[in-house]
């Protein structure tokens, strides 16, 4: 080996695809993807779902946010990953890890809030709408336009139908239309829309006041909340008056009763 290519520097370490910023109460995970539209990859995939398991565990961290780098939130699936040599069971894995990291997102004892700072498709606005609450800058924009591709996005159908109306859900999955963001938040899509700069600010309101409440108190009625809307109205009471009682002995509710009561 000569000496000149003794002295070569190693090449720079690859860029993360999740960029993890834990800074209690609140954990910020940001898609990496930039030049890729922060499409979710397999490997993507994984790391957020592994991501959420350890921070599902971590008693400092009461809220999460889930943001991303470049033009897009996301794009959906890494076609790439769903050409014409990947045979059915593969595409069945594929959509069964997605559905997964969905489900984590629900099952997670912390608020996840969505920081939407450009486009979110097909699996992008499902990732939306699958976060408990979602902030979105004045020029997103979202939509599920598998159809354009002969693809119906079955999967990102489960949580569009659960957040907006059926009619205005079932028209964005057959047209493959995008809706702004404005049209988004009157949909039920997200819960806020400011302008670009005034995003972060209006984040870290929300966290803050999510932050301060109970984290007892917020996991169990998140956990009760998504309980509840796949009962009947009678299980649902059921199901929600053990839950309230079980959060009423707790100490935090104790407390916060009896300083209630001394005013």
């Amino acid at each position: 080996m000569s000496a000149h290519a003794g002295s070569m520097a190693a090449p720079p370490a690859a860029e993360p695809l999740l960029r993890i910023e834990r800074t209690p109460p609140v954990a910020r995970l940001t898609l990496n993807r930039a030049a890729k539209y922060n499409t979710l990859s397999a490997a993507l995939i994984a790391e957020l779902r592994g991501t959420l398991a350890t921070l599902a565990t971590d008693r400092e961290v009461r809220v999460i946010v889930l943001a991303a780098d470049g033009k897009a939130f996301s794009a959906g699936h890494d076609l790439t990953e769903m050409g014409a040599d990947r045979s059915l069971e593969d595409m069945r894995a594929l959509f069964a890890s997605c559905s997964e990291l969905m489900l984590a997102i629900q099952r997670q004892p912390q608020p996840v809030i969505a920081r939407v700072q450009g486009v979110a498709t097909a699996a992008g606005c499902q990732l939306v709408a699958m976060c408990d609450l979602a902030v979105a800058s004045s020029n997103a924009r979202f939509a599920v336009s598998g159809i354009n591709l002969g693809l119906f996005c079955a999967t990102p159908s489960v949580a569009l139908s659960r957040n907006l109306p059926r009619k205005q859900a079932l028209e964005m999955l057959l047209t493959g239309d995008f809706i702004d963001a404005e049209t988004a938040r009157q949909r039920g899509l997200v819960n806020r829309v400011v302008a670009p700069e005034a995003l972060d600010e209006e984040l870290a309101k929300l966290t803050a006041a999510i932050a301060a409440k109970s984290p007892a108190a917020v996991a169990a009625g998140k956990r009760l909340f998504y309980q509840q809307l796949e009962l009947g109205v009678e299980a649902a009471y059921a199901r929600a008056g053990e839950v309230m009682a079980c959060n009423a002995v707790e100490p935090d509710a104790r407390h916060g009763i009896a300083a209630f009561t001394k005013r």
